[in-house]
């Protein structure tokens, strides 16, 4: 997600602007709205169906957001509205895309990035949900969606290199987790189900869930919500070159959710237990000023 100016300071416009966060209740169903200590928290969308991944286009005024569904079901969808909840709309409808997670977009090529668990692919559409593309499909079937493995969940876009990050979260704390890459676009002549440019940077891990990437210091963070020690964790590593990751956060309880805030220095992480916590990008300052929320999975940091 692109990241404006720190928390109040002047837009070009001369309008004051400030941080917020948006965060999703899996539990409620609802989509909330608050400041970045957990203050003037609003409710502005209800009646979601399972919501999971979310994404802020400030400029625009839009907010999007994933819907599960049902996974036996196949009736994800995506969804739009306005920053106060308004002009809702569905984007992808049911029936096109199985199970999506975390969500990304794109700007610059005015595009929105998903993963699909279930579905077992990596996804993109247009910002108004038209030419839906399937760009990694890790399997097909009811046999190979049984293989936990082949379920692709967090996903990130390096814009600069035109790469795509995702991860394949394996079983629960099943220490299958992978971390993969690959060009944004599908090499000429092969397939999303047969191409030659997947990188698995790292495997084994507990359970990757959620990625966020921070272009200006080039470190992909995720969150983790399988065993400790790598596990219920928020890592980093740097994403031009391959060293081993780095703990920054623990004893998360089922960690889901990061958004960034690199100008302050901050990110923001949710966990299925209902916590919203806040820390500096290295891990140091950790608070956590939000508990007991619900069943939180979603979580977007933006200027407005």
């Amino acid at each position: 997600m692109t990241v404006l100016p720190a928390t109040g300071t002047k837009a070009s416009s001369g309008a004051t602007r400030s941080g917020r966060l948006f965060l999703l209740e899996l539990s409620g169903d609802r989509i909330h709205s608050m400041n970045i200590d957990g203050s003037d928290r609003k409710t502005i969308v209800t009646d979601c169906h399972l919501p999971d991944g979310i994404v802020v286009d400030a400029k625009a005024g839009h907010i999007y957001w994933t819907n599960m569904g049902v996974p036996n079901l196949d009736d994800g969808s995506i969804e739009r509205a306005d920053l106060d909840g308004g002009n809702r709309r569905v984007l992808v409808p049911q029936g096109i895309t199985h199970t999506p997670k975390q969500i990304h977009l794109d700007n610059d090529s005015g595009k929105l990035y998903w993963c699909d668990r279930e579905g077992m692919r990596v996804m993109r559409a247009n910002l108004d949900g038209s030419q839906v593309e399937t760009l990694v499909e890790t399997g097909r079937g009811d046999t190979d969606r049984r293989d936990q493995t082949r379920w692709c969940v967090g996903i990130a876009i390096d814009p600069k290199l035109g790469k795509i990050y995702w991860t394949q979260k394996g079983p629960t704390k099943g220490g299958l987790g992978r971390l993969c890459r690959a060009n944004v676009d599908v090499p000429k002549g092969e397939s999303p189900a047969n191409r030659s440019d997947i990188e698995v940077l790292f495997d084994q891990l507990p359970e990757p869930i959620d990625l966020e990437l921070d272009l200006k210091n080039r470190c992909l963070y995720w969150t983790d919500r399988g065993d400790p020690p790598h596990g219920n964790t928020v890592n980093r590593t740097p994403v031009d070159k391959k060293v081993a990751p780095e703990i920054l956060i623990t004893h998360l309880m089922e960690g889901i959710g990061i958004a960034l805030d690199v100008p302050s220095n901050r990110m923001f992480v949710t966990d299925l237990a209902g916590s919203v916590y806040s820390a500096d990008l290295d891990g140091k300052n950790e608070c956590n000023f939000l508990y007991a929320q619900g069943n939180l999975t979603g979580i977007a940091y933006a200027e407005v």
